[in-house]
């Protein structure tokens, strides 16, 4: 025990978390450790006790205590982590609601030049300033729903610039916002409309000019392709991962959301650290994945926001293949415009049918290690991170039952208290 508490978070009505440094897949993700009437004592931004009140009040007898905060009761669980995101872009995409509701397919829609192109335009023809503000709002928005850890994906640049661009904007946020960001460079979004049948060109470009640049600036900590028909080939995207590899970036890849093309089973090839999407994935792909330790990145909001009526396989992950799942917003202005893991939460809920247990691994210890931080974030242990949740919630499964409204109360990220009743505080980031 130190000399000395920063801060010491009192009267919690029940403190949920998992526990350990490793995902957790199977039954596993239920397994949580619960604590009525707990505290959390905070050195450094790191937590250095965690307990029954009574047992830290006495673990701290003698020592300095420079803060106090009530937290009123209320629900405490570690602070969320988002580990799919396309945080960085220009322009929005209503316009497209119509033609997804009248039943025109995803693919179609980028094949007209909308989709992934629509934004690509707004992008390149956005600056890095007005970039930025966008992103930062929402990335504020995100710590008000209980988020302290984001991925951002580039790939609506689809130049060396543009995605450049993206990246440096992320990077800027990374230095001036509280929350950490975790920057993945995905310049194989989609094939842009000027190397339209000239795809291996593209993908030169990605390995031979972009992948280079990034890893030199040190832009990226990982690097993703869309591995689908119509966008990116096994064989392409392939080539790309293992260059971004020897480059220096961890593989992620968007995988088997449309069509079962063989991504999942291309993940677990190339060492992914993840695999994402995965709507149509295969049970040999699901079985490869569990044998080489990639963790399946879900994202309900998506399939629920395409009208989709079948979602991806969470329970046979779990209960089949002892998965380690995660969930994500895969917030983006196309198929998932949302910065709110809450609602996320509640999808997994009804559409994926996860438990209130499976969900809360999932959004923490397992997101956390999606980005390689499970050492750092995701459980509430002594020697972690201090990144807390606290939530005006009676329970944990009240989280998902209660929809459609944020129960996020107070924020603390690295100690610092950021949200307090419902509002930012502290962490904004530069304007």
């Amino acid at each position: 025990m130190p000399q000395q508490i920063d801060l010491l978070v009192t009267n919690i009505g029940t403190l949920v978390t998992p526990l350990g440094n490793h995902p957790r897949g199977g039954i596993e993700m239920q397994e949580l450790q619960v604590i009525a009437g707990a505290a959390v004592a905070i050195h450094a931004g790191r937590i250095a006790w965690v307990g029954q009140e009574q047992e830290v009040q006495g673990a701290l007898q003698g020592v300095e205590i420079l803060a106090t905060i009530d937290a009123g009761g209320r629900l405490v669980t570690p602070g969320l982590v988002d580990p799919h995101t396309h945080l960085v872009h220009g322009g929005s995409r209503e316009h497209e609601l119509a033609l997804k509701r009248s039943g025109v397919p995803y693919l179609e829609i980028l094949a007209r030049g909308g989709g992934i192109h629509s934004t690509v335009n707004a992008t390149r023809n956005t600056s890095e300033d007005a970039l930025y503000s966008k992103a930062l709002s929402s990335l504020n928005e995100m710590m008000l729903q209980g988020v302290t850890t984001v991925e951002a994906k580039s790939g609506y640049g689809l130049t060396l610039e543009d995605e450049l661009k993206q990246l440096r904007v992320a990077k800027r946020l990374q230095e001036n916002h509280p929350l950490t960001l975790v920057s993945t460079f995905m310049g194989a979004h989609a094939v842009p409309p000027e190397y339209k049948g000239r795809e291996e060109e593209y993908v030169d470009l990605i390995v031979d000019e972009m992948l280079p640049r990034v890893t030199d600036e040190g832009l990226a900590e990982f690097c993703d392709v869309f591995c689908e028909q119509g966008v990116f080939t096994i064989e392409q995207s392939r080539h790309i991962l293992m260059e971004g590899k020897r480059n220096g970036l961890i593989p992620k890849i968007h995988a088997d959301e449309i069509v079962t093309l063989g991504g999942a089973q291309l993940a677990a090839e190339v060492g992914a650290i993840s695999a994402e999407h995965l709507l149509a994935s295969s049970d040999e792909g699901l079985q490869e994945m569990a044998e080489g330790g990639v963790i399946p990145v879900l994202l309900p909001g998506t399939s629920f926001n395409l009208g989709l009526t079948e979602h991806a396989r969470a329970r046979d992950m779990i209960d089949r293949y002892d998965l380690p799942v995660a969930i994500a917003t895969d917030y983006n202005p196309g198929s998932c415009p949302t910065e709110s893991i809450q609602l996320i939460i509640s999808l997994a809920s009804v559409n994926l049918k996860m438990t209130p247990e499976e969900i809360l691994t999932a959004c923490t210890i397992n997101a956390a290690n999606a980005l390689g931080r499970g050492f750092e974030i995701g459980t509430i242990e002594a020697g972690k991170r201090a990144d807390l949740a606290i939530f005006d919630a009676p329970s944990l499964a009240y989280l998902p039952y209660h929809f459609g409204i944020n129960h996020t109360h107070g924020v603390i990220k690295d100690g610092r208290v950021l949200v307090w009743n419902r509002a930012i505080v502290s962490g904004e980031g530069e304007a």
